[in-house]
């Protein structure tokens, strides 16, 4: 008679093919454990690194754009506002009144010549005295005369080509190595009159 023996628990456990499998098999299986903290982490540095390094791109960007648009701005008038030194008020025979506004300048240097530009506002009575100053008057002025040419004025950004304007001129003119004083008046607001003035020494 034949006796069958079932097997033990240990017998099944050697024959599985789990344990049939060397155990550095078993590990090479397996897919890499990457806890998902550490993928936050990583998120979180790329977006501290990448947010704040884009914005300073942008700013960068922002920062050339408007110092472009001042140079631009600059560049096509010339003309810085305030009032030009004594000096050049003295070199170039511009004694501005002491009650006018809206002052601006600019002064051109060539080994030919060499010009002021300058503008401001004042009144009629001031006006009168600035005139006297230079060495004309008011009774120089021309009506409908635009004595700086139309070089001059887009040199510094003047545009005398306005409808409806009150425009009067005069140029004083004097021996050599002195300036010669081109000044026109936009008299449209008689109380505040816009003087334009452009003084030019020849070498």
């Amino acid at each position: 008679m034949t006796t069958t023996t079932s097997p033990t628990p240990q017998d099944s456990q050697a024959d599985s093919p789990m344990d049939a499998t060397p155990a550095n098999v078993r590990s090479a299986q397996r897919p890499p454990h990457r806890p998902r903290h550490r993928l936050l982490t990583l998120l979180i540095v790329v977006l501290l690194i990448a947010v704040p390094g884009g914005y300073l791109v942008r700013s960068a960007f922002q920062s050339r754009d408007s110092g472009e648009d001042k140079q631009r701005k600059a560049a096509a008038t010339n003309l810085a506002y305030g009032w030009p030194s004594k000096v050049q008020r003295n070199v170039y025979d511009v004694p501005l009144p002491a009650q006018s506004s809206h002052h601006a300048f600019y002064e051109n240097n060539s080994w030919k010549t060499s010009s002021l530009y300058v503008q401001f506002r004042t009144s009629q009575k001031r006006l009168g005295d600035f005139l006297e100053d230079v060495g004309t008057d008011r009774d120089a002025l021309r009506k409908g005369e635009v004595t700086i040419s139309e070089k001059h004025a887009d040199h510094v950004g003047w545009d005398f080509g306005g409808e409806g304007r009150d425009w009067a001129g005069t140029t004083y003119r004097q021996k050599q190595g002195r300036p010669t004083v081109s000044i026109t008046v936009d008299r449209t607001y008689e109380s505040r009159p816009r003087v334009y003035v452009v003084s030019t020494v020849k070498f």
